[in-house]
């Protein structure tokens, strides 16, 4: 991967900010009809951190791959780590977001919250950022180190399709 195709931190604050949006949308729904308000389970914040852990440690190995021996890494492999890291980031920012919203919509209440409520609440909160850091690590140790496949040696022919042998030309 190079510097220029990375997961712009533009789309991860949008889907934070979507996150939050549909949160805050949901408890002041629930609020609206008398009903209590929505608290998510403890599994979802432990789950987030086990995802990010675990592309934690696929990353690292990755990368340990491409410093020891060039021909050991499966391209296939790195680009569905890249990809995962992509969309890890994503998930962690809109589920991170959205716990975000609804422990937000507890705030603006005249009486208080017993703990039960709002500890599930910012734990997503937090398991989400920590999901969004470990993706984002992860995209870093996916890059391709320096001089490989930047630029054709000099030796070599020209990198137009033309110069190939398979290319047929109209």
């Amino acid at each position: 991967m190079r510097g220029e195709e990375r997961t712009g931190p533009l789309a991860v604050a949008a889907a934070g900010a979507m996150g939050i949006a549909i949160g805050l949308v949901l408890q002041f729904a629930l609020s609206g009809r008398g009903a209590p308000p929505f608290v998510p389970p403890l599994s979802l914040a432990l789950m987030l951190v086990l995802i990010a852990g675990v592309l934690l440690a696929l990353g690292i190995r990755l990368r340990r791959m491409v410093r020891g021996r060039a021909g050991a890494v499966n391209p296939f492999h790195a680009v569905r780590l890249l990809a995962t890291a992509r969309a890890g980031q994503l998930v962690g920012a809109l589920l991170g977001g959205f716990g975000g919203g609804l422990a937000l919509s507890l705030l603006g209440r005249s009486v208080p919250a017993p703990s039960e409520s709002w500890l599930p609440m910012v734990l997503v909160c937090a398991a989400g950022a920590v999901l969004v850091t470990c993706a984002a690590i992860t995209e870093h140790l996916c890059r391709i180190p320096p001089g490989d496949g930047d630029a054709p040696e000099p030796g070599d022919s020209d990198p137009d399709p033309a110069g190939q042998t398979a290319y047929r030309g109209p």
